[in-house]
């Protein structure tokens, strides 16, 4: 089908497409892949119409242009879908900020370690604050110590990527997952999208089966019904 494709400014990111194509001449590779070799424009546009399909210009640095006869709307959507697969299987990288205090309470500190091993673990960043109150800034080796606890507490998962610093009356640190978590982190959101990929035919399929025991319901009740008609049969012996 010849489109005509124009922008709103008159040009175009995309390729472009049958009449939108500017040479006199264009070598032309057909719809199956084979070389048709150097036409004219209108004869090319020709060849693609017949088809039903579109001239696009794969090559427009080429003497002269090469052009492709294909379903332009139908390569447009399978670029799309594998970049929007592309774009899954990428980390997603996060920062989490973790708050604690000067005289944070133990269990409290052990409880937000964890969650923040969990988040690096899965291959985020986490900005570790301690915030000061009232009198609690003058004590600022405090937070310094907290801050290394935290550090050697997760040293096995994260590096310090920006150390302990400043910032009004908070100081914070910000660490990142070691080169081995954020590789295990990719690897694991690949196979969760190779995954997700393989995941619907399996599910069509088990669709697909569940109205067969619907389907056999009926045939039990008339097995049923079958033995009660013998039943009156005693009827007759008795006379």
């Amino acid at each position: 089908m010849i489109r005509e494709q124009r922008s709103p400014r008159g040009g175009s990111r995309d390729q472009r497409t049958n009449r939108r194509i500017r040479a006199r001449e264009v070598r032309v590779v057909g719809s199956d892949g084979g070389q048709l070799g150097v036409m004219p424009l209108e004869a090319a546009l020709t060849l693609a119409r017949n088809e039903g399909l579109d001239l696009v210009e794969i090559s427009p640095m080429a003497q002269p242009p090469v052009c492709k006869v294909m379903d332009y709307g139908k390569f447009k959507y399978e670029e799309k879908k594998k970049a929007s697969e592309s774009k899954r299987a990428q980390v997603v990288v996060q920062l989490k900020e973790v708050k604690l205090r000067p005289k944070t309470e133990e269990h409290d500190y052990e409880f937000k370690v964890r969650n923040t091993r969990r988040f690096i673990e899965d291959g985020n960043k986490a900005k570790v604050v301690i915030q000061f109150r009232g009198r609690e800034i003058t004590h600022k080796e405090q937070g310094t110590a907290i801050l290394t606890d935290v550090a050697n507490d997760l040293k096995d998962v994260a590096v310090v990527e920006m150390p302990p610093r400043m910032e009004g009356r908070m100081m914070f640190m910000i660490l990142a997952p070691t080169p081995k978590v954020a590789q295990r982190a990719r690897e694991a959101v690949k196979q969760a999208a190779a995954n997700a990929k393989k995941s619907p035919p399996p599910a069509s399929a088990a669709g697909a089966g569940k109205p067969a025991p619907a389907e056999k319901a009926p045939d039990a009740a008339p097995q049923e019904a079958a033995p009660s008609a013998p039943s009156p049969s005693p009827g007759p012996a008795a006379p």
